[in-house]
């Protein structure tokens, strides 16, 4: 159905689409799709200490404010993150900053944190409790004088909410944030939420959601600081502000950042040069380029332990979870596999 509705979906601009979607699945205009495979062993699995029915979740950026989490449960995702939430509203980028480049199965994206604010936010949450494992993706506003406090003001607000609290260092769309993969910034960051944890007797995971641009004295380095200061879980990774030279579409050089399939192998060699380093220590969640079960097949297969997609469901569909399960099966079947789990780093 998807497939003769897209051409139509395509007509609007990025930005107008994906609120359209929202609204979708805000009133339940989206069918709830039959699944053949819920709860199926081959794909269940546990994430920070919780039961996952299955290891693909919505990545941040699709659910900004939090306002569709519990739909996507019904769609299939086995987690949900939503975000980048600041402790300010913002508006973000000025428009247009969303760029569908269709040939390439691809999206360039400045948004800029766009969001309503964390307090705002909270109150929604709060008031629409959780059907499954859910994140909040938290960032800085883009004018803020204290970064740093930023983090920890995000954290004191949802720490009880969430399932899961990811600190994103990566977005190329919020000027010097990238700065915090630098090992000393990065250090003192999450030293300084483990500290507020305490201080908070929270025992909320915390997960690092890292560039897909670092090089690789970058990788040892912001390894080693994960490492020391117990962090449970790494996203790799974020959009990718370079990654353009074998684009077909007219706006590939548009500025902000780039996501899906033109990123899967570089995400999937950057999931398996960590997973290499981290030896289990610490899980991974491989995004980038998720549109399939040959995809997600081939970043467990790098060392993720999950996945995450969000521009996969811009051109696939709201069926993709189960597209993506019916495909994964039959690899796995064929692998002789009881669960998914046996085929992690066996690249």
């Amino acid at each position: 159905m998807f497939s003769n509705l897209r051409s139509l979906i395509f007509k609007f601009d990025p930005e107008t689409a994906h609120n359209l979607a929202i609204k979708s699945l805000k009133f339940n205009f989206v069918p709830n799709i039959l699944d053949t495979d819920r709860n199926n062993p081959l794909f269940k699995s546990k994430l920070f200490n919780k039961d996952l029915e299955n290891p693909i979740g919505m990545a941040a950026g699709f659910d900004k404010n939090a306002e569709v989490y519990n739909s996507l449960f019904r769609l299939g995702f086995g987690f949900v993150e939503v975000g980048t939430i600041t402790p300010l509203k913002q508006y973000g980028n000025p428009k247009p900053r969303v760029f569908r480049l269709v040939e390439d199965e691809a999206l360039i994206n400045r948004l800029g944190f766009n969001n309503l604010g964390a307090q705002n936010i909270a109150n929604r949450m709060k008031s629409n409790k959780q059907i499954g494992l859910l994140g909040v993706n938290i960032g800085p506003n883009k004018v803020s004088e204290n970064r740093l406090k930023d983090y920890l003001d995000c954290l004191k607000t949802f720490h009880q909410i969430a399932d899961y609290i990811t600190i994103n260092i990566s977005s190329p769309n919020t000027e010097d944030l990238r700065k915090f993969h630098e090992q000393t910034k990065l250090d003192e960051l999450l030293q300084a939420i483990s500290k507020e944890k305490k201080n908070l007797n929270s025992k909320v995971p915390i997960a690092v959601k890292v560039s897909p641009d670092i090089n690789n004295q970058e990788i040892n380095k912001i390894a080693e600081v994960l490492l020391s200061n117990e962090i449970e879980a790494i996203i790799i990774s974020n959009t990718s502000d370079s990654s353009r030279d074998n684009l077909s579409n007219i706006q590939k050089h548009q500025k902000g950042g780039l996501s899906g399939k033109p990123i899967e192998k570089k995400s999937s060699q950057l999931i398996n040069k960590f997973y290499k380093i981290l030896n289990g220590r610490i899980k991974i969640i491989g995004v980038g380029g998720v549109d399939s079960g040959r995809s997600t097949y081939e970043k467990l297969l790098a060392g993720a332990s999950y996945v995450q997609l969000y521009t996969g469901m811009v051109f696939k569909g709201p069926n993709i979870v189960n597209m993506i399960k019916k495909e994964l099966k039959e690899l796995l079947i064929k692998d002789g596999v009881k669960n998914f789990t046996e085929i992690i780093g066996k690249k």
